[in-house]
């Protein structure tokens, strides 16, 4: 029979879950009930392995049990914070692709809708005494969202928008998508898609290409009352020059819940630019997958991947060598 090793704790009801999901297929296995050699053995066996952060799961010795596999699969969207330099290159290797969708959806319309309404500076406004009443706010019918990268989040993302009247142009590796939108390219038309958007979000994988990809000469390329919502990597824009956009164009709107020296990836908060001083910046702590519920949702969304490479039907979201050789820099900006 097949196993697979879960190499991160799942909780009480991620344990459920997975041995309710997988148990007639696999044998199911938590590498955190076991110890020394039971461990190596464990992982000699394993068809699948499970994981969160193989950085922190696995010892240094633990990746030459690797090998073998027929994958290795993560239950976060995003791995650019994970060693993949040390999983075996012949092993695929595949994220949560969707698994947080929905919700991560929602707070970019949150994000979008508090912009286009002023709903943060009128708070402070208010508490000032100062009563803007008539001050003209923004409707979403009729913008245009731009969305860069049109994976699961993107895709959710189109489909909270459009029902409010938004055009919707995308951006993604293929140029093209099942999903209906009004307009869609490569990434070699992405001047176009900046030109066009009222609202630009967010939602690709850090890469060696993605990295530093929204410049100054990209800014300058938006609207200048344009709305910005990144929900994917801070290391996509460039700070400096996305503060400094900021400061020249007090219209431009940055909804930031992604930053670029985060606690998860980094172990600390920083930004090196006073972004919350300004009024045009509305910030959250890359909280929009942090939704009470789901976290099974994404669990489960993970084990059905896990499920296919089991009874040997090809994986979904495998990633790409280029987001697999990308080396995170986070902690090299970091002060000794």
């Amino acid at each position: 029979m097949p196993s697979i090793v879960i190499t991160f704790d799942p909780g009480a009801e991620g344990r459920r879950l997975a041995e309710a999901r997988l148990g007639d297929v696999a044998d199911v296995v938590f590498l955190d009930a076991l110890a020394g050699a039971d461990r190596a053995r464990a992982l000699d066996a394993a068809t699948v392995v499970f994981a969160r952060n193989t950085a922190k799961e696995l010892t240094d010795d633990e990746y030459a049990h690797l090998g073998h596999l027929d994958l290795i699969q993560f239950v976060t969207a995003g791995i650019d914070y994970v060693p993949t330099e040390r999983l075996p290159r012949a092993v695929p290797v595949a994220v949560n692709g969707g698994g947080y969708a929905e919700p991560m959806a929602e707070h970019a319309l949150a994000m979008t809708l508090a912009a286009c309404k002023h709903l943060v500076p009128e708070h402070a406004n208010l508490a000032r005494g100062e009563f803007n009443q008539f001050t003209p706010t923004r409707m979403l019918r009729g913008m245009t969202a731009g969305i860069l990268g049109f994976g699961g989040i993107g895709v959710a993302t189109a489909r909270v928008l459009r029902p409010l009247g938004v055009r919707v142009h995308a951006v993604n590796r293929r140029g093209a998508s099942d999903e209906p939108v009004d307009w869609i390219a490569g990434l070699d038309r992405l001047d176009e898609l900046l030109a066009a958007s009222d609202v630009l979000v967010l939602s690709l994988p850090l890469t060696t290409r993605s990295a530093g990809m929204i410049g100054a000469r990209e800014l300058g390329l938006m609207k200048r009352d344009a709305i910005l919502v990144n929900l994917a990597r801070g290391e996509i824009v460039d700070e400096v020059a996305l503060y400094r956009h900021l400061e020249a164009n007090p219209e431009f709107i940055a909804c930031i819940d992604a930053w670029w020296i985060e606690p998860v990836r980094h172990d600390v908060f920083r930004m090196d630019q006073p972004f919350m001083g300004l009024p045009n910046v509305i910030g959250s702590p890359h909280n929009s997958a942090s939704v009470g519920g789901w976290r099974e949702v994404a669990l489960e969304r993970a084990l059905a991947n896990c499920r296919r490479a089991l009874v040997g039907q090809p994986p979904l979201h495998v990633v790409s060598n280029e987001e697999r050789d990308y080396v995170h820099r986070g902690r090299t900006n970091l002060s000794p």
